[in-house]
């Protein structure tokens, strides 16, 4: 049975759909999500599909992010493919397709066309700083600022991570390692192949001991991304002086 929150369906855009998850959400736990076949979690403009072995169908209309847990996939769209993903790739589908073999975790965005996407395995650690002796690496960049993005955030061992919070929801996988989320309501443990979900505004913290964490983390916005008056073709563009 999946679960549900805020309306079945937005009508007015998925930017706007935002706000309404944000309001419903707010202050509910951390959401563990086991990655058996179809739906796990509906926000409104956003889905969140598992497979396991059978193949996922990904709807037209919607652009699929997804990450390859464990075993070997096969993706395809109606324009390339199949392309062969490991354990610990990931992907990103403009206008639907399918995903069969290993398992995996898929997030879809319904009114927004992402540029056609396939990277990995992760790297070890991630390439920019980030709280508390983690790192982060931005995967799949916004083409637009405002855009989704997805991260690889790295907790080394033995991190007791500061509580806080995002603006709008974090949506993702547990690749490899274990540890805890804290919140509030309870502590969390994280093993790999898990899925997760926290709500927009939902105190947390992750904690390792021994063992690393990596985690694969969807955000629906961002703050950072390319202009039309701001970006690396307009800017490294010079026109001498008549």
């Amino acid at each position: 049975m999946p679960i549900s929150h805020g309306p079945a369906r937005c009508t007015s855009g998925w930017r706007a759909c935002l706000d309404v998850m944000t309001d419903h959400d707010a202050g509910l736990a951390f959401v563990p999500l086991a990655l058996g076949p179809g739906v796990l979690l509906e926000l409104g403009t956003i889905q969140v599909w598992g497979w396991a072995d059978e193949p996922l169908r990904l709807p037209s209309g919607m652009t699929a992010y997804g990450m390859v847990t464990t075993g070997q996939a096969q993706l395809a769209d109606a324009e390339t493919g199949p392309f062969t993903l490991n354990a610990g790739m990931f992907f990103m589908l403009p206008d639907g397709g399918a995903v069969s073999g290993g398992q995996g975790l898929a997030i879809l965005l319904t009114g927004y066309r992402g540029l056609r996407h396939i990277g990995g395995p992760l790297e070890m650690a991630g390439r920019l700083r980030y709280i508390d002796g983690c790192s982060d690496t931005l995967l799949i960049c916004p083409p637009r600022l405002g855009d989704p993005c997805l991260n690889h955030l790295h907790i080394p061992p033995h991190t007791d991570q500061t509580p806080h919070t995002h603006p709008s929801v974090r949506i993702g996988v547990i690749l490899r390692g274990t540890g805890e989320c804290r919140t509030p309501d309870g502590v969390f443990p994280l093993q790999p192949g898990m899925g997760w979900y926290i709500p927009t505004g939902c105190l947390h913290s992750f904690f390792t001991e021994d063992e690393s964490l990596d985690v694969i983390a969807w955000h629906p916005d961002s703050d950072f991304g390319p202009r039309d008056d701001d970006h690396p073709m307009i800017n490294r563009t010079v026109i001498p002086a008549a």
